[in-house]
């Protein structure tokens, strides 16, 4: 039996930006965070690296923005950059403040200074981290800190199935009211009202082949907005990682930046280095360019990966510094105090997202958007290494500030209609569900990955309609399930970024077409408006 829920504020997603978020609210608030999986499933726990921020007396503010402009060639909003570094130091010190266990520079002697290592792209050592298991260090204190707050209700295997907006339900003054979810556990589709309501769904890299993210990363907040009316922006900017473990049984394991950033060396299958020859930083350039001359590499000379060698530092310093790393290979037979890492690029990051302001508020009144789901101008065509985990925190910090502020002027909670489903019948073709699953996310690897061409893409918008044609269907006469949900979004996804490649005529940060190798000499974010119709323009 569907039911409603109400709260005072909805918070959809229960990662790095959900958890802050929620947590970041006034106690008297009656928040709801939902995961459609295990509240620790989304991409928070994957994250090796750590976080950016200025941390050590000889880094600056000026030296971060410099740095992250650079590495988002030309199209990074500056003002939204200087924004989240600026506040980079008070988020770290609210993450040491609730407990998170970042590494220490001499544990042994008692010293409180914490260490601090150094990523492509960066020109000082800024990145603090737990060991290489940051995120999981930063998930666990945070969904603690969750669990301990009273006015929070964590709600897991609920699974968004669209938001609810007073347009939807036919009333003026568009804003949203909340969504509907699909609960796992009982197979009805509940309504979740709010004041005010937050998209915290992460990124949408599921919508390629090889990926470094879990499974859910299928793009439901950035999809969901779009069908309710928001602006998306730069979706053509997807991040590849250079360095994915290449084993047939690795799954989606990630070899982070900070291995090059300590003196990994990449090399091509004859053991030789390669690096500089596509960029005077060598291993340290920005991963975009990693990423295309490892690809480039890897064409070129028909080899299944390429390899990423640590093992010339001490194995004590490998073992202490990359321990989820050593260990995963170590069960893989790989020993990397001795051996080169099996690597290849894998789809890692979204640099595009919902059209948000620096409180995280999207087009539509009462809807906000944080993390990798939102476009806060930050990336630019680049993300620079470990600055994401940092916009989950500023931009979430933000977003609550401006809820706390606004939220006794808000309405109450729209009374909506349950979920109708007794015009649709359970599905017995499955199969069409996998079949289109992998179809889609096979041709955005071959026609919409690290290298484009016009024609590719052109290949590709002719079969995401023809699959959005067929998905939509299933989805209007059967009843909803998880895989239907994320192919429904990943398909919309798909399409958003088809249509911005499409539309930028010009090779700059993560998009490369051989039709159009230059950069143009005036950086413009690609703009897509809601209903389909596209338009260039400024953030």
């Amino acid at each position: 039996m569907s039911q409603t829920l109400t709260f005072d504020v909805l918070i959809i997603g229960s990662g790095a930006a959900g958890l802050t978020l929620g947590l970041s609210l006034p106690e008297h608030l009656q928040v709801a965070i939902v995961s459609k999986d295990t509240m620790d499933a989304g991409s928070t726990r994957w994250a090796q690296g750590g976080v950016a921020a200025v941390l050590d007396e000889e880094d600056s503010v000026d030296a971060h923005v410099a740095d992250t402009l650079t590495a988002g060639a030309g199209l990074c909003n500056e003002a939204a950059v200087r924004f989240t570094v600026s506040e980079s130091t008070e988020a770290i010190q609210w993450l040491i403040d609730l407990g998170v266990p970042f590494t220490k520079e001499n544990p042994a002697s008692g010293d409180n200074q914490f260490h601090l290592t150094r990523e492509g792209g960066h020109s000082a050592r800024r990145i603090i981290h737990a060991a290489d298991a940051t995120g999981h260090a930063m998930s666990d204190t945070l969904l603690q800190r969750a669990s301990e707050r009273d006015n929070l209700t964590l709600l897991n295997d609920y699974i968004a199935v669209d938001l609810i907006t007073r347009e939807k339900l036919g009333l003026e003054h568009q804003a949203c009211a909340g969504g509907y979810f699909l609960n796992k556990k009982t197979g009805d589709v509940d309504a979740i009202t709010a004041k005010a309501t937050a998209l915290a769904t992460g990124g949408a890299s599921k919508v390629y082949l090889y990926t470094s993210n879990p499974d859910g990363a299928s793009g439901d907040g950035i999809a969901m907005a779009w069908r309710a009316g928001c602006r998306v922006a730069n979706m053509e900017f997807n991040q590849f990682h250079p360095t994915c473990l290449y084993h047939p049984q690795a799954g989606s394991f990630l070899i982070t930046e900070a291995v090059r950033g300590e003196g990994g060396k990449l090399l091509l299958p004859n053991g030789k280095r390669f690096m500089d020859r596509f960029d005077d930083r060598a291993e340290l350039a920005p991963r975009d360019i990693v990423a295309r001359a490892i690809d480039h590499e890897m064409k070129r000379l028909g080899a299944d990966c390429l390899f990423l060698d640590i093992s010339h530092k001490p194995a004590e310093f490998i073992r202490e510094h990359f321990p989820t790393i050593y260990d995963r290979c170590l069960e893989l037979g790989i020993d990397i105090t001795r051996d080169p890492i099996p690597v290849v690029p894998a789809a890692h990051y979204t640099c595009g997202g919902v059209v948000t302001d620096n409180a995280g508020k999207t087009d539509i009144r009462r809807l906000y958007a944080v993390g990798e789901t939102a476009c806060t101008g930050l990336h630019g065509a680049n993300r620079l290494a470990s600055n994401s985990l940092l916009e989950c925190l500023v931009y979430a910090r933000a977003a609550a500030a401006d809820i706390a502020a606004s939220i006794t002027d808000l309405p109450e909670p729209e009374t909506v209609p349950h979920w109708d489903s007794s015009q649709v019948t359970d599905s017995d073709e499955d199969v069409v569900i996998a079949h289109n699953w992998d179809e889609l996310r096979r041709f955005m690897w071959d026609y919409v990955g690290i290298v484009r061409t016009t024609k590719r893409l052109v290949r590709a918008k002719h079969r995401v309609k023809l699959l959005r044609q067929e998905i939509q269907e299933f989805y209007s006469n059967h009843k909803v399930t998880n895989d239907l949900l994320e192919l429904r979004n990943l398909v919309d996804v798909a399409e958003v970024i088809i249509r911005s490649a499409l539309m930028r005529k010009e090779s700059r940060g993560l998009h490369y077409s051989r039709d159009y190798p230059e950069v143009l000499p005036r950086a413009y974010d690609t703009v897509l408006m809601s209903k389909y119709i596209n338009e260039l323009g400024h953030l």
